[in-house]
C-alpha cells in the first residue's frame, strides 16, 4: 500500500512538471508569435525556458550522471529571475553587458565546483555556499525592486501579479540556497520530497501565463488633447461592450492641471496626492492614466510633462546661462542623473546637446526670416 501510494504521488509529481513545461513553452511559443523583441521579452522566454529546465531536471529519475552540467546551470537560474523581474516591474530597466557577463560568472563557478568536488569537497562546499549567498541576494533585490515600483505602477493586472509571483519565486530560490547552506552547492535533482516544488513550479507556471496572455502592448499618448479625446473614444467603445469606462471629465480635470497649474513641479508628488487632490479613488485615477492617456507609470507620466517643461526652458534664448541642474530642478526632478536619462529615452539627446542645437536654430532663424524678406523685397522692385 504504501509503494502504491509512493507512486501516486511520483506520478502527480510528475504530471504537474508536465504541465508546467506545457505552460512556460506556451509562454515562449505566444512571445514568438507576438514577435515581440523587446528586453522584458527575451528575458522572459529566457525566464520560461529557465522554468523547463529545471522542471524537467529536478524530476524524479532523472539520471545521476547529468548532475556534473545541470547544476551549474540551475544555480544561474535566480540571476535570469532577477533580471527578468527588472525588466518587468522597472520600465525604465536597461539590459547591460555586465548582467550577461554575471550570469555567466555564476555558471563557470558552478562548473568549477562540479568538476572540483571529487578532488576538493571542503573548497567546493564553501563555493557552493557563495552561490547559494548569491540567490539569495538577488531574491531579495528582485523582492525590493517589485515593492520599490509598486505604488508607481499604473497597470491593474501586473500590479495583481508581480507580489504573488514574486512571492512564490523568492521561496523557491531561497529553497534552493536552503540546500546550498545545508551541505550541497545547489538543490540536487530528484530528491525525495520533490512533489512540493513541483507544485510551487506549476503555481509559478500558471501566474506567468496569465500574465503573459493577459498583456497587451500599451502605446503611450504624448498630445493632450489626442490622448482625451482617444480617451472619449474608448471609453465610449467601452461602455457599448459593458467593459471599463474612463472618466473623460477626469481626463480633462487631469490634463489642466498638469498643462495649466503645472503641479509636476511639485515636489514629492504621488499617485495618491493627486488622488486626494481629485477627491477620487486612487483606482480610478490609474485607470485614467493607464487606459485613457496610454502610461504604464505613473512616473513616466509626470516626466513627459517635466521633460517638456524643460525642453522650453533649454531652447529659450533668455535663459541660456542657466544650469541645466536648475532647470532639471524647476522641472520637477529632485537630481541630474534621472533627468538626463528620462531626457535622453524621451528625445534621443543629453539636455546639453538639445540646448546646444535648440540654440542654434533659434539664433539662425531670425537671419534666414531677413533674408527672406529681402528676397521677397527685391523681387518686388525688380
Amino acid at each position: 500500500m504504501q509503494g502504491v501510494n509512493a507512486m501516486g504521488l511520483t506520478a502527480i509529481d510528475l504530471g504537474l512538471r508536465g504541465a508546467t513545461s506545457g505552460v512556460f513553452l506556451m509562454i515562449i511559443l505566444v512571445v514568438l508569435l507576438r514577435r515581440a523583441t523587446g528586453q522584458q521579452a527575451l528575458l522572459g522566454m529566457a525566464m520560461s525556458a529557465g522554468g523547463v529546465f529545471y522542471a524537467i531536471t529536478t524530476a524524479p529519475f532523472f539520471p545521476k550522471s547529468s548532475w556534473w552540467w545541470v547544476l551549474p546551470i540551475l544555480s544561474a537560474q535566480p540571476a535570469v529571475f532577477w533580471l527578468w523581474a527588472r525588466a518587468a516591474f522597472d520600465d525604465d530597466f536597461v539590459l547591460r553587458r555586465w548582467h550577461g557577463a554575471l550570469w555567466l560568472a555564476i555558471v563557470a563557478v558552478g562548473f568549477a565546483i562540479t568538476l572540483g568536488w571529487a578532488n576538493w569537497p571542503a573548497l567546493a562546499l564553501a563555493g557552493g555556499k557563495v552561490l547559494s549567498s548569491v540567490a539569495v541576494v538577488l531574491a531579495l533585490a528582485a523582492a525590493v525592486q517589485t515593492v520599490k515600483t509598486w505604488r508607481a505602477d499604473l497597470v491593474a493586472r501586473r500590479r495583481r501579479l508581480r507580489l504573488a509571483m514574486l512571492a512564490i519565486n523568492v521561496v523557491l530560490i531561497a529553497a534552493v540556497a536552503g540546500a546550498g547552506f545545508a551541505a550541497i552547492p545547489v538543490a540536487v535533482p530528484g530528491a525525495p520530497g520533490s512533489l512540493p516544488t513541483a507544485l510551487g513550479l506549476f503555481v509559478v507556471a500558471m501566474l506567468a501565463g496569465l500574465g503573459a496572455f493577459g498583456t497587451q502592448a500599451a502605446v503611450a499618448v504624448n498630445d493632450a488633447t489626442a490622448a482625451i479625446a482617444s480617451g472619449e473614444a474608448r471609453g465610449a467603445d467601452r461602455a457599448a461592450r459593458g467593459g471599463i469606462v474612463v472618466d473623460p471629465l477626469l481626463l480633462r480635470r487631469l490634463d489642466h492641471l498638469m498643462t495649466v497649474e503645472r503641479i509636476y513641479r511639485q515636489e514629492g508628488l504621488s499617485i495618491g496626492t493627486l488622488a486626494a487632490r481629485f477627491d477620487v479613488p486612487e483606482y480610478r485615477l490609474r485607470q485614467a492614466i493607464n487606459e485613457g492617456l496610454g502610461y504604464r507609470n505613473f512616473n513616466a507620466f509626470l516626466n513627459h510633462y517635466r521633460i517638456e517643461d524643460a525642453k522650453l526652458a533649454l531652447s529659450d534664448l533668455v535663459q541660456r546661462e542657466v544650469p541645466v541642474l536648475t532647470i532639471a530642478m524647476d522641472a520637477g526632478f529632485q537630481s541630474i542623473g534621472p533627468f538626463n536619462r528620462a531626457f535622453k529615452a524621451e528625445t534621443g539627446m543629453t539636455p546639453s546637446e538639445f540646448r546646444r542645437e535648440a540654440l542654434t536654430s533659434a539664433q539662425t532663424a531670425p537671419d534666414a526670416d531677413r533674408d527672406r524678406k529681402i528676397g521677397q523685397r527685391r523681387q518686388e522692385i525688380g
